[in-house]
């Protein structure tokens, strides 16, 4: 049976076959002109899960408006395999098929996987058995979680990692790897949360995660075996340009408050199970927390900024100036993130104290370099030790500062 993406309500959500028990689990593959490799991965899928899987399955292959006989042969497929079923629609994009099929679908765990199963099938029950038990509302495969196996070029591997460090960065993600087609949900949790996903294409996946992760819900992370598709037909270029624009909007949406992460915690968030670290105030702990983040990202920028400066200047002024710049950056980010002060009144103030509070970094980590350059003239390796060391010791004295004076309030 095939279901067309502009069904009626009723038709869509009817997507197993007549007489068939509701199934369990619903294995979504999303295709755009696969017919090499589609029948081959159905074949293969089909015989995991029936040999596998103790419960009732069903595989939906989401055809992508299709251009060559990908469409005919899942239908072949589909009537050969009762537990196949196809859902056609007139739009490419991954994350508009995965939206419209998961949202039909009737299944309590629905699932998906790419179509040239570079992910070992050997993952798929450890990945769906927590939303099962109801201990994860998420599942993700990871090819970065400690025990996964990767086998892929250095430019995959270097584009995965630098793009899971930026979602870290920028919008604090937690777990390891966004983009690896190999995930599942909970249709309770989907229910809530896909009619907030924008994205129809890459980027879907990453912003179904965040907003969980926002909304307090628990992703359960699986390590995988991945071998990469040599003639995988993702457009670099184009999916980095698309996921960058799709972080940037999704920062402009916390930071404008517009998304209804609130309620939805409300209702399927987890509450904490309060055990806290003692003698330690949540609220300290958390600016701990976020004055660390912000201050391995200031002194890895020192040390760039350091390094690019010195090729041209004397040590003294090189770190002066990375100083400088890294400690202006520093302040406006505590300020917003760690202490919660938003808005431009004191802000002048702030940054003025701010730099007492640098000037105090720079007496210590100066002082640090004159005492090296004083027995004799050090290599640049012991010149960018002595600094990372010095600058540890300032940052413990800026927290202190920042928090007692720079941001106290009732001053």
């Amino acid at each position: 049976m095939t279901t067309s993406a502009d069904a009626s309500p009723a038709a869509a959500r009817a997507l197993s076959s007549e007489g068939s028990s509701t199934p369990v689990l619903d294995v979504v593959i999303p295709v755009y002109n696969e017919e090499t490799d589609i029948a081959q991965c159905v074949h293969r899928l089909y015989a995991y899960l029936r040999d596998t899987v103790p419960y009732q399955f069903r595989i939906t292959i989401a055809d992508n408006a299709s251009t060559d006989s990908t469409l005919a042969i899942a239908e072949r497929l589909a009537a050969e395999i009762p537990q196949v079923e196809v859902f056609h629609l007139d739009q490419k994009g991954r994350g508009r098929a995965l939206n419209a099929v998961w949202s039909a679908s009737d299944a309590q765990v629905l699932a998906y996987m790419d179509v040239d199963l570079s992910t070992d099938l050997a993952a798929l029950l450890p990945l769906v058995a927590p939303l099962i038990s109801g201990h994860s509302d998420l599942a993700i495969g990871s090819r970065l979680a400690r025990g996964a196996r990767v086998v892929r070029g250095p430019k995959r591997e270097f584009i995965s990692r630098s793009y899971n460090l930026i979602l870290r960065g920028a919008l604090a993600a937690k777990f390891s790897d966004a983009q690896c087609g190999f995930k599942a949900i909970r249709a309770d949790v989907a229910k809530q949360l896909l009619p907030l996903v924008e994205d129809t294409g890459w980027f879907f996946d990453t912003e179904l995660l965040v907003l969980a992760q926002r909304a307090g819900l628990r992703t359960h992370e699986v390590p995988v075996d991945w071998v990469d598709d040599p003639n995988s037909s993702v457009h670099i270029v184009a999916t980095a340009t698309a996921d960058l624009k799709g972080v940037a909007r999704m920062i402009r949406a916390f930071a404008k408050g517009s998304l209804p992460i609130s309620e939805i915690r409300a209702q399927l968030g987890r509450e904490p199970i309060g055990v806290s670290t003692p003698g330690v105030p949540p609220k300290l702990a958390m600016q701990l927390v976020r004055f660390a983040a912000i201050g391995v990202a200031s002194t890895l920028a020192y040390l760039v900024l350091y390094v690019l400066l010195r090729q041209g200047m004397g040590a003294q002024i090189a770190n002066f100036a990375a100083l400088l710049i890294t400690a202006i950056a520093n302040t406006a980010a505590n300020r917003r993130f760690t202490f919660g002060v938003r808005g431009s009144a004191g802000a002048g103030r702030h940054q003025f104290e701010g730099l007492i509070v640098f000037a105090l970094g720079l007496a210590l980590t100066s002082g640090s370099l004159a005492l090296l350059h004083a027995g004799g003239e050090p290599g640049r390796f012991a010149e960018l030790a002595v600094l990372v060391l010095a600058n540890l010791a300032s940052t413990v004295l800026r927290f202190l500062l920042f928090r007692s004076w720079v941001f106290r309030k009732n001053r």
